[in-house]
């Protein structure tokens, strides 16, 4: 059975968040390099673009992550995390955070994108010309990259998606180029 069919199962196709029945999308958590049903769910298209920042971030649909931070399913559990902290200054979301408990293995992948730091702690990744990159982004090569332990280049002009930031370091990411995950110095990019 595929991650989307058992992730539609287990919802009763509804979003994980909200319960909505419309535009449900497989969504996978940042970092994450590998779809697996642990680190997915079934969200709405609502959801979608508030949780990857395309829309504005409407306070009151949040409302739902009351229900949904009791979730079974970590997933779940983590991105209900990860949206009441991006919400906390709005008073209601910090209370929920004070009741919600993650066991440390899911509050360390909940951490990975630095939802709970303020805006001035976050380590900001920028590609060549200073532009702000975010897990997922697709890049593009500036010059040859011989990658380190291989005999492989990565010429210039190569397109990377669906990048990974390092939570430790501002100056790398991670990709695939060829079939191979590599790490790139991101002053070697450049945002598509």
């Amino acid at each position: 059975m595929s991650i989307l069919q058992t992730l539609k199962d287990r919802s009763h196709n509804t979003c994980e968040l909200c319960k909505s029945d419309e535009g449900l999308t497989q969504y996978t958590l940042p970092p994450s390099l590998n779809e697996n049903v642990d680190n997915s769910l079934l969200i709405c298209s609502t959801c979608l673009e508030q949780v990857e920042g395309n829309a504005e971030m409407d306070v009151n649909h949040w409302r739902c992550l009351n229900d949904s931070m009791w979730s079974e399913f970590v997933a779940v559990q983590i991105l209900s995390w990860r949206m009441l902290q991006r919400l906390r200054h709005e008073g209601w979301p910090k209370d929920l955070l004070d009741m919600m408990y993650l066991d440390d293995d899911a509050l360390s992948l909940a951490r990975a994108t630095g939802e709970d730091k303020d805006d001035s702690d976050k380590i900001i990744h920028r590609d060549v010309n200073g532009v702000i990159l975010d897990n997922g982004d697709s890049v593009v090569l500036v010059k040859d990259l011989k990658v380190k332990g291989s005999s492989m280049v990565a010429k210039q002009g190569t397109a990377v998606r669906n990048i990974r930031l390092d939570r430790d370091n501002a100056e790398y990411i991670e990709g695939k180029v060829d079939g191979q995950q590599i790490v790139i110095i991101t002053k070697y990019v450049k945002k598509t």
